[in-house]
């Protein structure tokens, strides 16, 4: 059974809404919105975890497998690349093919690579498999979001898409809760073989609820030549962002994949306007707040994704907590995301999502900045309150620029529409882990060989030096064996304290980000092609 809905042929370029064909009622469980909306989100919640929970068991794999560290980093980097290089593309596979279609090979290919994983004995297959877990995630993300756009109306989406979100933010913040009590009580396979299940359940409900619908004038073709410019164009950016922290900002390396970056950018751009049905048709940004929704959700990935990095570092290495009550201490952070979400949207159907989206963006600068006053001896209540002040203000930005961009593009491009959502937010938050990093480093740097001599230490060595601050960066002592206990103490508070003034400083940087955001924010406006969801089914 398909629902069809015609779209005025302009698209996103006058910026009205097309007139939907009504279609009958669906029976029963299919296509009912909100058990579409329960299917999606328990497929959607297996990616967001994987970004986050296998982090905690990257030490366990080390181990296991004699992997090298540089090894374990493609665990992540294979993962993250995959997903950000093919998102767009795969939010085009939705469009052409049908969101539904997409959506079930995406769950059922994400949970087979998960259990693959799961069986491998080789540092080389788990980061084969990995890659395929992102290929895969990225046809199952902005299906999710073509389907909930597709089912539900106008005046019910905001509060999907907020549910949607929270479904994201809670497991992103909850995977190192997750991760740590499965690997210190069973083992690291775990961490992968919990997808099986939840696997099997999305695919299940997905062939039992979801219903496919397609606009009418659907692409019937593929833009090839414009899928491997845009490929290779984010394959290099995202490249230079994971290699630059190793090779250096002023490496020519770092800066050639960029370049290369934008050469093939500005060629995909051009090729977009010849193409008969392209990629993505640059008309598409001429909507200004959809392309200020591009942009808020790059700035906001940038501001939480960098400054939660550094976080878990504090957490674990200055406070010393163990993975499980780290992750316990970000509490007030997944709670008020989980509260928050559902609130966003109701608050963002009824006002609009230009000051839901100003007023999150104030709130995540102020709590950034609040974070840059932490010290080594600061309490956990203290913490508590700029977590839960951050993960208040994250929330309206996850749905209200979520809706922006899905709502803003015509119906036949929902899937490109999710894709430049989720790569906005890929982008953002590997730059943000790479500038904020960088910022970091040059800090420690910079702040290192003065409190070291400072504290009365033996001066180091330039290669002494060049170790000492790989180490200080993630909030450890650089302790040789042996070291005397009052030597070790005024080591590690040094090393403390240094972490310490690069963490607040990337934590202001991240401030700014997020108050240039708000700026962009006041540039949004409600979806003026949201009507073409037309919800069809029950509501």
């Amino acid at each position: 059974m398909t629902s069809q809905t015609t779209l005025d042929a302009s698209g996103a370029g006058d910026g009205a809404p097309a007139a939907p064909i009504e279609a009958p009622p669906s029976a029963g469980l299919r296509g009912h919105p909100w058990f579409t909306l329960i299917t999606v989100a328990v497929g959607v919640m297996m990616v967001a975890l994987d970004g986050t929970i296998v982090a905690i068991a990257n030490p366990a794999i080390q181990k296991d497998l004699d992997a090298s560290f540089a090894d374990v980093q493609w665990i992540t980097n294979g993962y993250f690349l995959a997903l950000a290089v093919c998102l767009i593309t795969a939010g085009k596979l939705g469009d052409r093919f049908g969101h539904r279609q997409t959506f079930l090979i995406g769950v059922t290919g994400f949970a087979a690579a998960s259990g693959a994983i799961g069986l491998s004995d080789s540092i080389a297959a788990v980061v084969t498999f990995r890659v395929f877990q992102g290929l895969f995630g990225a046809l199952l993300m902005p299906a999710a979001l073509g389907l909930l756009r597709a089912t539900f109306p106008a005046e019910k989406l905001n509060m999907a898409i907020g549910i949607w979100g929270m479904v994201i933010g809670a497991s992103t913040a909850g995977g190192p809760i997750l991760g740590g009590v499965l690997v210190e009580r069973v083992s690291w396979q775990s961490v992968f073989f919990i997808n099986v299940p939840v696997g099997a359940v999305a695919l299940v409900l997905g062939l039992l609820i979801l219903l496919d619908h397609r606009a009418e004038n659907a692409p019937r073709s593929f833009d090839v030549p414009g899928i491997g410019l845009l490929s290779g164009a984010m394959f290099c950016l995202v490249w230079a962002l994971i290699k630059a922290p190793a090779w250096g900002w002023g490496d020519g390396r770092t800066w050639a994949f960029i370049a290369a970056s934008v050469l093939l950018f500005a060629l995909f751009s051009i090729w977009e306007t010849r193409v008969a049905e392209p990629l993505i048709p640059l008309g598409l940004f001429r909507s200004v707040p959809l392309s200020a929704g591009v942009v808020l959700m790059v700035l906001m990935a940038i501001a939480f994704m960098g400054g939660l990095f550094f976080v878990t570092f504090y957490l674990q290495n200055v406070h010393g907590l163990t993975p499980i009550k780290a992750g316990l201490h970000l509490l007030p952070l997944t709670g008020m995301m989980i509260v928050g979400s559902p609130l966003a949207g109701a608050a963002i159907t009824k006002l609009g999502p230009r000051i839901p989206l100003a007023g999150g963006m104030t709130a995540t600068a102020v709590a950034m900045y609040g974070m840059s006053t932490l010290k080594a001896d600061t309490g956990s209540g203290v913490m508590s309150i700029w977590f839960a002040l951050l993960g208040f203000g994250l929330a309206p930005v996850m749905v209200g620029a979520t809706e922006v961009i899905v709502g803003n593009a015509p119906m036949e491009l929902s899937g490109v529409a999710g894709g430049l959502q989720q790569a906005a937010m890929q982008i953002g938050g590997s730059l943000g882990t790479a500038v904020l990093g960088a910022v970091m480093a040059s800090k420690v740097d910079s702040d290192l060989a003065g409190n070291w001599t400072g504290a009365g230490l033996p001066k180091l060595t330039p290669d002494q030096l060049g170790k000492a601050s790989e180490a200080v960066q993630v909030g450890v002592a650089p302790l040789p064996k042996g070291t005397p206990e009052p030597v070790a103490a005024k080591i590690t508070e040094v090393a403390h304290h240094t972490f310490i003034s690069g963490m607040s400083l990337a934590s202001l940087v991240a401030a700014g980000v997020a108050a240039v955001a708000v700026l962009v924010a006041l540039l949004t406006k409600r979806g003026a092609n949201a009507e073409a969801g037309a919800g069809v089914g029950h509501i």
